[in-house]
């Protein structure tokens, strides 16, 4: 089994590309390099993280480290969202709140994801 069969690794990937094209299409051109460059990098890490948590998936204590930071990404990620929303760079509601929606699944699957490794140590093959 490949990371990339993981739910939490497939839904994490369509909000990367979606939250890249947000930046690109949806915000001020300022913002590409404040606020917007903040936010790809953070919904990036929370897939890197995950990718790098499952490779160390052997060792317990590693992988679940990977995903607290991949986890803790993915709330950084919602506070961007939520500051361009607050500043008005982003000024789509439905799209903030669509995007806000997933990530707090997101957070919540990386959670479970998270108890599961700690209670059994699932080592996905």
């Amino acid at each position: 089994m490949s990371y990339k069969n993981l739910e939490v690794w497939k839904t994490t990937r369509d909000l990367v590309l979606d939250i890249h094209h947000l930046t690109l299409k949806k915000l001020p051109a300022f913002e590409m390099y404040e606020e917007g460059g903040q936010i790809r990098r953070s919904i990036k890490s929370v897939k890197s993280n995950l990718v790098e948590g499952y490779g160390r998936r052997h060792y317990k204590q590693e992988f679940i480290r990977f995903l607290i930071y991949s986890l803790a990404s993915c709330d950084e990620t919602i506070d961007h969202l939520e500051t361009l929303w607050e500043t008005k760079s982003l000024r789509d509601e439905s799209l903030f709140q669509e995007l806000h929606k997933r990530l707090e699944l997101l957070g919540k699957k990386l959670n479970l994801l998270i108890q599961s490794v700690e209670k059994g140590h699932m080592s996905p093959r």
